[in-house]
């Protein structure tokens, strides 16, 4: 059986943000091993959603049937709505959950401001678009563990600003420990840079 991933959905999600993930890790290329993982998509509720670039795309799962027992990894793209008010603070309540059963969570852009109103961010290193954006945030403690980087991993958490969809693809590929490191450097090089020379190592693997 495949190991599934889970997508939140919701409207004026930024369609750019989680493309790189979830295309290589649905398709299994130059994965350390042969497989590849199933991405499942999560709703407030299961009505379609509507994206920031108008694709409307309807959700395979509600979130109140979502357990981290049945999950790889949560994925919570950035979406206007984070800064709109707190319809979306479900998905940051299900990232503790995910989080405090050991099971990661990756949050990019809006997404991070939804784990800091959470108290999420208060004790793990992360990043997001700016500190400032972060220290807006009714509740957020954080900034002591903020790092000005590109996208960051500490333990089951990972988190990147909007402009590095493909860092954040390259964190999460880490958490989930599908690439060989030379691999892992290759992609990144690749799609971040157009390093012709990594080409031939993707190809190796």
């Amino acid at each position: 059986m495949k190991e599934i991933v889970h997508h939140a959905v919701y409207d004026t999600l930024a369609d750019w943000e989680t493309g790189h993930a979830t295309a290589h890790l649905r398709s299994g290329r130059f994965r350390r091993e042969p497989g590849a993982y199933e991405i499942v998509t999560v709703g407030l509720t299961t009505d379609p959603v509507v994206s920031m670039g108008g694709l409307r795309i309807t959700p395979d799962l509600a979130l109140d049937q979502l357990s981290p027992a049945d999950s790889a990894l949560l994925i919570l793209p950035g979406a206007d709505l984070w800064d709109a008010g707190e319809e979306l603070a479900p998905f940051a309540r299900k990232a503790r959950e995910f989080l405090e059963a050991g099971v990661p969570v990756a949050a990019i852009c809006g997404a991070t401001a939804g784990l800091a109103r959470e108290g999420l961010l208060d004790e793990r290193e992360h990043t997001s678009a700016v500190v400032q954006y972060l220290e807006a945030q009714e509740g957020y403690a954080g900034a002591k563990r903020y790092l000005d980087q590109d996208a960051v991993l500490d333990g089951d958490l990972i988190t990147a600003g909007p402009t590095e969809p493909v860092a954040f693809a390259r964190e999460i590929f880490r958490r989930l420990d599908i690439y060989r490191p030379e691999v892992l450097d290759a992609w990144f090089r690749l799609f971040s840079r157009s390093d012709a020379s990594a080409y031939e190592v993707l190809m190796a693997a």
